[in-house]
């Protein structure tokens, strides 16, 4: 399986991207990388690790899309950015998939316009991956659209549940509508409107869902619009910074309690790896005719590895056919 790596994406780009590349090729032997970016600089990083044998190769891409750069001026004025040189090489067949940490409005520009989307799909939809009491829940979309109309909402479900049943292996997949309550008259239009097109399908839509029920386990989807979505995340992965802090705080007060930490150092370990976005890989978007897998500026090496591991189960278990195929039959 083929990737198209985004090498200057990322606050700490290439470095960071090359070391994770480098995990990633030495794990998952069914990958093969290819480094897109300043050859210059991408061969200056390689140059610091053992590489022989790897299934590793680089395209020279001149241009780089900032962090801060807007989405456009990758089709604008930087055609050829790493983003851009990347997209073009799964509209080629010569990658199957890109993994992205760069600017994630300039891979969403790139891919939809390069690509283009899903027979069926109005817009794409950014995926995410959060923690539960029992596993992990898809929340989606993220990011990608801030104003959706029902029709979209309807699409981001069904294409959450062919991830959780492809991906997460969930036979039945239970879907919830993102509310401020769990009553179907809670609500706006939005949310209202969207409740009655996903009753309507073979989905196991248990109908709305709150907040709470992200983290519970009650819900393996949870659908709702980018600006939700987004705000939820932001919030979720603040708070996740928030409590480890204020727990190490706690512990340093006295003798005791370092004591007891100590001995709860496995737990403690346990739970930093549930709850460490760098565990899971990075999200994919959704929606897009080809694979795209996004993942954080800040991403250390560890997260590029997974999100490069995620864009290999995207391309082996053929998600974006089954995506297809679902769309299809709940075409109301």
């Amino acid at each position: 399986m083929k990737i198209a790596l985004d090498a200057m994406g990322g606050d700490r780009a290439p470095e960071i991207i090359v070391e994770g590349a480098i995990q990633a090729l030495k794990e998952y032997r069914d990958l093969e990388v290819i480094l897109i970016g300043n050859e210059k600089r991408v061969k200056k990083e390689l140059a610091k690790y053992s590489v022989k044998g790897l299934p590793l190769s680089i395209v020279h891409a001149p241009q780089v899309l900032e962090m801060d750069e807007l989405p456009t001026t990758a089709l604008r004025k930087k055609k050829d950015s790493s983003i851009m040189v990347a997209a073009r090489l799964v509209k080629e067949k010569k990658a199957q998939a890109i993994v992205s940490a760069g600017n994630t409005g300039a891979a969403m520009v790139a891919t939809k316009v390069v690509l283009g989307t899903l027979e069926g799909i109005e817009r794409p939809t950014i995926a995410t991956l959060m923690p539960n009491i029992h596993g992990v829940s898809i929340l989606t979309d993220v990011g990608a659209n801030v104003d959706c109309k029902p029709q979209h909402l309807f699409q981001f479900a069904i294409m959450g549940n062919t991830y959780a049943k492809e991906i997460l292996e969930i036979e039945k997949p239970r879907v919830g509508l993102l509310s401020v309550g769990k009553e179907r008259v809670k609500g706006n239009e939005l949310t209202k409107t969207t409740y009655d097109l996903l009753e309507k399908t073979s989905l196991n839509f248990i109908g709305n869902v709150e907040g709470r029920d992200i983290f519970n386990g009650s819900v393996d989807v949870i659908v709702c619009d980018g600006f939700i979505g987004n705000v939820v995340l932001k919030t979720a992965e603040s708070l996740a910074e928030t409590i480890q802090g204020m727990l190490k705080k706690e512990i340093k007060k006295n003798l005791l309690r370092k004591l007891g930490a100590l001995l709860s150092t496995g737990a403690y370990r346990a739970l930093k790896k549930r709850i460490d976005y760098s565990e899971y890989g990075g999200a994919p978007l959704l929606g897009i005719n080809g694979v795209c897998i996004i993942t954080h500026g800040g991403a250390p090496a560890l997260a590029i590895k997974n999100t490069l591991r995620v864009a290999g189960e995207f391309i082996n278990h053929k998600v974006n056919t089954h995506i297809v195929e679902d769309i299809k039959e709940e075409k109301i």
